[in-house]
């Protein structure tokens, strides 16, 4: 069976990581626009670049939850594509193969001058942290006013899906929110979340809870089924 999961910030919130927009609209006491978009970066870079830098130190400190540990075994029974629109990499340290990530990897920066140079990067990323050919590096983020360059590949997975799960996402933000458009009419979908935005009907089924307890949930109700 194909089952496609999209996750969100909730999953990895249970993990302690902070979700980076707050009520109030701030990421971390600093406007989004600030430390998440190309003018930003290009108006104070040292900004960013500490933004993401603490980050990127603390997903170094937290560890899958059940939620990670729970989609990750489902592959030893199906066929699993996570998509996520969260940057981190507990979808992989819990044992997930396939994960795509449609608003970049906190652990990667890219070249400023050609987006397809990519790198591994763990450790404080600073000015002056230059590509092979000498332009500087930058988060490998999907910042506002970015396209997001793997939404037609996720797309295409989620239509060839036979089960769809949502944990941790409202699906109310674009263009992620779209994906489940893609979902056949025969797609059974199943929705994670404590504060669920839709209502079970004849093809979803709504769990209102936490991903560490409703992912569990649903997947025993998948095996069972099926």
């Amino acid at each position: 069976m194909k089952i496609t999961v999209l996750t969100g910030a909730g999953i990895s919130a249970e993990s302690g990581l902070k979700t980076f927009r707050d009520s109030d609209g701030l990421w971390e006491g600093h406007d989004v626009m600030a430390v998440a978009s190309p003018e930003g970066f290009a108006r104070d870079p040292n900004l960013v670049l500490d933004f993401y830098n603490q980050r990127r130190r603390q997903l170094q400190q937290v560890y899958p939850n059940k939620a990670h540990l729970a989609l990750a075994l489902l592959e030893s029974n199906h066929e699993v594509a996570i998509i996520t629109q969260n940057v981190d990499d507990l979808h992989e340290r819990a044992g997930s193969t396939k994960v795509l990530h449609l608003h970049g990897e906190l652990l990667k920066v890219r070249s400023t001058y050609n987006e397809n140079v990519i790198l591994d990067w763990r450790d404080d990323l600073n000015l002056g942290d230059f590509c092979e050919q000498g332009y500087q590096l930058r988060p490998n983020i999907v910042w506002f006013g970015e396209a997001v360059p793997l939404m037609e590949e996720a797309a295409i997975i989620v239509s060839k899906s036979d089960v769809v799960i949502i944990v941790g996402t409202s699906m109310q933000v674009y263009p992620a929110a779209g994906l489940i458009q893609y979902a056949s009419n025969n797609a059974k979908i199943y929705f994670v979340d404590p504060k669920p935005s839709i209502r079970s009907s004849e093809r979803i089924t709504v769990f209102a809870e936490n991903a560490s307890t409703g992912t569990p949930k649903v997947i025993e109700l998948i095996n069972r089924i099926n």
